[in-house]
């Protein structure tokens, strides 16, 4: 039956009245047609908006209007609001944060005499607080960027060093993408009520979405926000020397406008606990009671139905609609500064420039905050980007060595083996386009699964020569038996090497050396990084500036190489059937499809949280699970031991060092090639069917979304073997082309 929409005229919290639609063209968080939006008709005159929203019925009647090609002949029949209201979000090709944040402020390269410095490593092991010494702001005055033990930076921070003024440049979200987040924390909110949890919990789940980057609750508010008669002192040692900062009155949130937040917030748990009610209600109708289902794959399927039904509900979306005013309404109480919006209103960018830093400071604040006594304000969960220049510099002269800096912070990873699996290609995409990858490691329990999963990519990908590793919270590691400083840089070196010997039989003998060598001659040992400067012993600052020394030196251009290698192309087949095994298998179980040692099935909602995003083409990955970053590295890995071992060379290197320069332009080329090899493979020519897979709803779903994914990999990768057909043939000639073109590209040959 062919899909009727209508326009009605509703109310908001806005003033005057909106109107309320299904968009034809638009799609909502899964995927389907039907975006249900509210848009303000910018009046308040009954006659005159019963007059747009016919004319907005028009344009929804009549398919031949259905195509953004259009909108300039709209734009002579109908209403502006109205032809804004429909045509808006309809636009395709739209410029990415990153190139508006490169057209507001260009990173400056080699050629000006710059170094760029990615910093990376284990949530919480200090990345951010170390970049702040290295730009020379204050924990307590200045608090850009911010710092916590949890998850903090979601956003890629990029810092210039120079000289001149102060500039920024902040980018965001894209609204849809914004929605669908809110749109899972509201799914999110709504299973927890239907569950009997209680009110904290189900709030929790609309103030934090589950992978923990998109907080509304920085934007709309703290549940529990208000202070309590808990005392701090009751928690807290004798010598406790954390200094608290106190926000000045502008910044800080009143304790009326909590209230405020409070009630608005108690009002939409409201509507969650109702719409969860009645849709459980229409659910159990057809499905049974969820509480008398026994069968796990039974109420699997209720709740997935549960889900979809969530999105039919009157006032999920109005309560969507209604929330994300508010999220507008935050970006209005920005005083400074210049937003950028698109043509719906959505703001895509906000520039600053200023003389003064400690206003320049204030502002970009309100974007990279997370200090409690903001919350209700903050906009940081909507930024992606924030760029800056001006004049950072450490606050000690003695450290001043190196004044023109590229620096590259980003979230970090995961603590857990599961969490490292593979490094986000976010981060990976990075290495080739940064002079040091600086890996900021926790002294006291060092190189652990995720860091060395980071050392793992650095090598075999071509960049060993780039690592340099900051071991923090060196002042916290003791013993008895620890009784120097010498001693205790021992025993984390030692416990270095021994992780980096675990990695040999995957990278390699001769890039894992490379790695141990790097590791004993570009290790720093940092400690008090929680303080100011100048409360920092000497010995702590003397490693600051010796890093910062290497920072600078790394912008030096290497002296090119002239011993080649040249390749036969024996035995790559067999390396890359070891690949993609090795990376089949560990997907097999994760889907619940095989066992592998070590591997876990993933509950089925996230393995549906993964399929939306691969659908949607809002990222290659959800959390910890990166099924491009994990074929992209196991190919890496394998290719790179194979290069190791040319047939023959040009002339043979003088040292271990040479012959690592002369293999590394291969690896990185081959490296940069195979992300985007596994893009198009995995993500792009498989749209379909990931869209397939997120769209399996009821009983068998899981399995029947597993499958479809299973598939996903084998078509994208498929096994190479002596019996293998066209498609896995196919694959075999790209990765030998790819390969090919890399070795021919940076020096090295085949033979004829």
């Amino acid at each position: 039956m062919k899909q009727i929409y209508q326009a009605t005229k509703t109310r908001s919290n806005r003033p005057g009245w909106s109107a309320t639609f299904k968009h034809p063209k638009r799609r909502d968080s899964r995927g389907k047609f039907g975006l249900k939006i509210r848009k303000a008709l910018g009046t308040q005159d009954d006659n005159e908006a019963d007059q747009m929203v016919a004319q907005l019925n028009k344009l929804l009647a009549d398919e031949q209007w259905w195509s953004v090609d259009r909108r300039k002949e709209a734009e002579l029949k109908f209403s502006g609001k109205v032809v804004d209201a429909f045509f808006d979000g309809m636009e395709s090709g739209k410029i990415s944060s990153a190139e508006r944040r490169e057209a507001r402020i260009p990173l400056p390269g080699h050629e000006e005499g710059y170094s760029r410095v990615l910093f990376t490593g284990t949530t919480g092991a200090g990345k951010t607080t170390l970049l702040r010494h290295v730009i020379g702001v204050s924990h307590t005055e200045d608090r850009f960027p911010s710092t916590s033990t949890a998850r903090t930076t979601t956003a890629e921070i990029e810092i210039v060093t120079g000289d001149g003024p102060f500039e920024a440049v902040v980018t965001f979200m894209p609204e849809h993408e914004v929605r669908a987040h809110l749109d899972e924390c509201l799914e999110e909110a709504c299973l927890r009520a239907v569950h009997g949890h209680s009110d904290d919990k189900t709030i929790g789940a609309l103030l934090a979405h589950r992978e923990q980057r998109f907080r509304l609750s920085y934007i709309l508010g703290g549940w529990n926000q208000q202070s309590t008669h808990e005392s701090e002192a009751d928690f807290s040692f004798d010598d406790d020397a954390v200094v608290k900062v106190a926000l000045a009155d502008d910044e800080a949130v009143s304790a009326e406008e909590v209230s405020r937040n409070r009630v608005r917030l108690e009002s939409y748990l409201g509507r969650i606990r109702q719409i969860a009610e009645d849709t459980a209600d229409e659910t159990a109708n057809s499905q049974g009671e969820l509480h008398a289902l026994e069968n796990l794959e039974e109420k699997a399927a209720w709740l997935e139905n549960f889900g979809e039904a969530l999105y039919e509900h009157d006032d999920f979306a109005a309560l969507a609609h209604d929330i994300m005013d508010e999220i507008e309404e935050r970006f209005g109480r920005i005083t400074g500064g210049d937003f950028e919006r698109e043509a719906s209103g959505w703001p895509v960018s906000w520039t600053i420039t200023s003389e003064e830093r400690t206003a320049f400071l204030k502002q970009i604040r309100w974007f990279s905050s997370n200090h409690h006594a903001q919350f209700g304000r903050l906009l940081t969960p909507l930024v992606d980007g924030v760029r800056a220049r001006g004049h950072f510099h450490p606050i000690t002269n003695g450290l001043r060595v190196a004044p023109k800096l590229v620096l590259l912070d980003g979230e970090g990873i995961g603590h857990s083996a599961k969490a490292a699996s593979s490094i986000s290609t976010r981060v990976t995409r990075r290495f080739s386009s940064t002079d040091l990858i600086l890996i900021v490691d926790n002294a006291e329990q060092p190189m652990q699964t995720a860091p060395l999963e980071l050392l793992r990519s650095i090598g075999s990908s071509g960049h060993a020569d780039k690592l340099a590793v900051a071991f923090t919270h060196f002042d916290q590691v003791k013993g008895p038996n620890l009784s120097s400083q010498s001693l205790k840089r021992e025993h984390v070196l030692g416990s270095a090497r021994d992780a980096i010997g675990t990695l040999r039989q995957a990278l390699g003998a001769p890039v894992a050396t490379l790695l141990e060598n790097r590791l004993e001659n570009h290790a720093f040992f940092l400690g008090g990084l929680d303080r100011e400067i100048e409360h920092i012993p000497k010995g702590f600052q003397d490693q600051i500036r010796e890093l910062l020394q290497l920072m600078k030196d790394s912008g030096v251009p290497a002296t090119p190489v002239d011993a080649a290698p040249i390749y036969s192309g024996e035995g790559l087949e067999s390396a890359l059937r070891d690949a993609v095994e090795g990376f089949q298998q560990p997907w097999k179980a994760r889907l619940g499809l095989r066992y592998h040692d070590g591997i876990a099935k993933e509950h089925w909602t996230r393995i549906k949280a993964l399929a939306r995003r691969l659908a949607m083409a809002w990222s290659n990955e959800y959390d910890d699970m990166r099924p491009v970053a994990d074929l992209v590295a196991r190919l890496q890995e394998s290719i790179s031991r194979w290069l190791d071992n040319p047939a023959d060379w040009t002339r043979p290197p003088v040292s271990d060092e040479e012959r690592h320069a002369a293999l590394a332009g291969i690896r990185r080329a081959v490296f940069t090639a195979l992300h985007d090899l596994g893009d198009q493979r995995l993500a792009d020519l498989h749209r379909s069917e990931w869209t397939a897979a997120y769209d399996y709803s009821g009983t068998g779903s899981s399995k029947r979304r597993a499958d479809e994914i299973e598939n996903i990999h084998e078509e994208a990768a498929p096994v190479i073997s002596s019996a293998m057909g066209e498609p896995a043939r196919a694959f075999l000639h790209a990765l030998h082309r790819l390969v090919r073109e890399a070795v021919d590209g940076s020096g090295g040959s085949f033979r004829v």
